[in-house]
């Protein structure tokens, strides 16, 4: 799983660079997750912009990762979702879950 990281004053940006993410690489995502929690990141933002593709591994891995900051007292939102993956999350009303923006940009801004 390609991953950037990115410290910014209010979010730990994490950057997906890769076109899909499901059963192949979403135990890596989560294993990131939880390394960047257990580090002491509080809020972490999950830029999903290159990403063209999510199946149910990903959705849980993201999910795992919300759940996981909650428990650690943080939050992980998303940002950049594309059309097809926006409507993964419509579909599966995860939507209503996750704090979503629709750019990283957006995110920074409204924290600043």
């Amino acid at each position: 799983m390609q991953v950037e990281i990115e410290k910014h004053p209010e979010w730990m940006i994490v950057r997906l660079g890769e076109p899909r993410v499901d059963a192949h690489n979403s135990d890596a995502l989560k294993e990131r997750f939880q390394k960047l929690l257990e580090s002491g990141e509080k809020r972490l933002l999950v830029d999903l912009s290159q990403v063209r593709f999510i199946d149910s591994s990903g959705l849980g891995a993201l999910l795992s990762g919300y759940k996981n900051a909650n428990l650690h007292q943080g939050t992980l939102a998303l940002a950049g979702l594309q059309p097809r993956v926006k409507e993964m999350f419509e579909l599966t009303r995860l939507n209503r879950v996750f704090e979503v923006y629709s750019s990283v940009d957006e995110a920074i801004g409204k924290q600043s």
